[in-house]
């Protein structure tokens, strides 16, 4: 059964239903709320957390959860981890369709619609599938103005820094809006004093590293990037940062094929800032769609690594992405 992220979120009832569950997409932001809001609508249930590695390497763990009734709660939620079509053998083998005595959710990152597990869920009348797809402006404008309601000063030029700054990333704007609502105590926003808060000047940094970097200038890129040092934490606003505008120029890589480029980049939403213009367009003419798709999964490889290994080295890992991708543009 397909049911909408917005669907899910607007219907209180949903955290508290006995159906299994199928969260997948590239929003991770997301679906952690979803997590959240499971774990806080159920807080007499015990809950189980396991990667599908683990479940997969032991068929009998999953099974012997389920099948053993827990001393300290009426029920239990299992939350299975990096999920893919590996694991559907084991949850036909439990007959998920029909199970209720526990809940048992699966989160993944991307499954086309090729995917055996997604159209397990799919299909199926006893099971909820969720798409976490990616935020837009509009999405992210109305979870801004959702968390400040009460608050003065919420102008429009305030939303559009707090989206600017966000890359339309709910991992970070959730973050930044933790900042905002602890810091304001008394509910009113002053402008000078956020831009301080969301750190405008490190995403400006790196700003002009990534737009370096697109424009091939190995120089610039080599000396910019021995005098940077990145936040570990922030790894994945930088990713998103470079994917942003990776995104932008293969949309306009699309658009030109059918009109000039002065048109094209009208066409581009949320539009290019006219003070990005000039970089965005320098850019254009360097990379063309087969490139920028290779850009993409360069970037795609990264960020699903930096997120299920935590003994990387995060900070070269960057590095090397940024070379690579210097390196492409000259290509």
């Amino acid at each position: 059964m397909i049911l909408k992220s917005y669907e899910a979120e607007n219907n209180p009832n949903f955290y508290i239903e006995s159906k299994n569950a199928l969260f997948y997409g590239e929003n991770l932001g997301l679906k952690n709320e979803f997590k959240t809001e499971i774990r806080k609508k159920n807080n007499k249930c015990s809950f189980l957390n396991f990667s599908q590695e683990e479940i997969i390497n032991n068929e009998n763990l999953l099974i012997n959860e389920i099948s053993n009734a827990s001393l300290f709660s009426e029920n239990k939620i299992i939350f299975i981890e990096n999920s893919t079509d590996k694991i559907l053998k084991i949850l036909e083998k439990i007959n998920l369709e029909l199970y209720t005595d526990h809940r048992i959710i699966l989160f993944s990152e991307v499954l086309d619609k090729k995917s055996k597990l997604r159209n397990y869920f799919e299909k199926s009348n006893n099971l909820f599938t969720i798409a976490c797809y990616k935020d837009n402006e509009l999405s992210i404008k109305n979870l801004i103005i959702k968390s400040l309601k009460g608050y003065s000063g919420i102008t429009t030029e305030v939303i559009n820094l707090l989206i600017k700054n966000s890359n339309l990333d709910r991992v970070i704007i959730k973050n930044e809006l933790s900042k905002i609502i602890t810091f304001f105590s008394d509910k009113i926003i002053k402008t000078d004093d956020l831009e301080k808060l969301i750190n405008i000047e490190t995403n400006q940094d790196f700003n002009l590293l990534k737009d370096t970097v697109l424009k091939g200038s190995k120089t610039s890129t080599n000396k910019l990037l021995s005098n940077t040092i990145f936040e570990i934490e922030k790894m994945p606003l930088y990713i998103n940062i470079l994917n942003q505008r990776i995104n932008k120029l293969l949309e306009l890589s699309i658009f030109t094929k059918k009109e000039p480029i002065t048109n094209a980049i009208n066409k581009i939403r949320p539009p290019i800032f006219w003070k990005d213009k000039t970089d965005f367009l320098a850019q254009a003419k360097i990379w063309n769609e087969n490139k920028l798709r290779e850009a993409q999964k360069k970037t795609y490889e990264l960020e699903t690594k930096i997120k299920t290994d935590n003994f990387v080295n995060k900070n070269i890992l960057l590095k090397k992405l940024l070379l690579d991708i210097c390196a492409l543009a000259n290509s």
